[in-house]
């Protein structure tokens, strides 16, 4: 369990670190075409990580099968970057200005509650509130690392923004 909380408290806190980068006008700013602005992606996140969150802390049942089955599906998923997926509309970002301190503070919010969830949680429980569509119904533990590569991804996706951002 101490490995799964480092690395959700040290993938989450580069994702603040990442965002942190842009300067508040860059933050809503479109860096090329067909690309979120960096708001956009943070507010992305702190949608689908918060949602996890609740999932996470929701109700649970009995687990039939190894909690970490889908662990390895869900990294190669989404640590392919030369895949391009659709946002569900459930999380998918408005288009408006965001504000940047705004986004930091509910990301560091959510790394908490991943951290905390973590260590105080059964995560060997299956989560019932929620069926991930293609994945079916997460343990807690494939809920955490599910965070985990869906913000290294966007991770990667971040600091292309800032590259395009900053390369004019």
């Amino acid at each position: 369990m101490e490995k799964l909380i480092k690395e959700a408290d040290e993938t989450l806190l580069a994702l603040e670190n990442a965002f942190s980068k842009f300067d508040t006008p860059l933050v809503n700013k479109v860096p090329f075409e067909g690309s979120w602005t960096a708001g956009q992606l943070a507010e992305h996140l702190v949608l689908s990580n918060s949602g996890f969150l609740q999932v996470i802390n929701g109700p649970v049942t009995e687990t039939d099968k190894p909690a970490d089955l889908m662990v390895e599906t869900i990294k190669k998923d989404f640590l392919n970057f030369n895949v391009k997926y659709d946002s569900p509309k459930e999380i998918y970002p408005e288009d408006r200005t965001y504000n940047p301190s705004e986004l930091l503070g509910n990301l560091k919010q959510i790394r908490v509650g991943i951290s905390e969830a973590a260590g105080n949680l059964d995560l060997t429980k299956t989560c019932s509130s929620y069926e991930l569509p293609g994945y079916g119904f997460l343990t807690r533990l494939e809920a955490v690392y599910f965070v985990i590569y869906h913000t290294q991804r966007h991770i990667h996706q971040l600091k292309n923004i800032y590259s395009g951002l900053n390369s004019n």
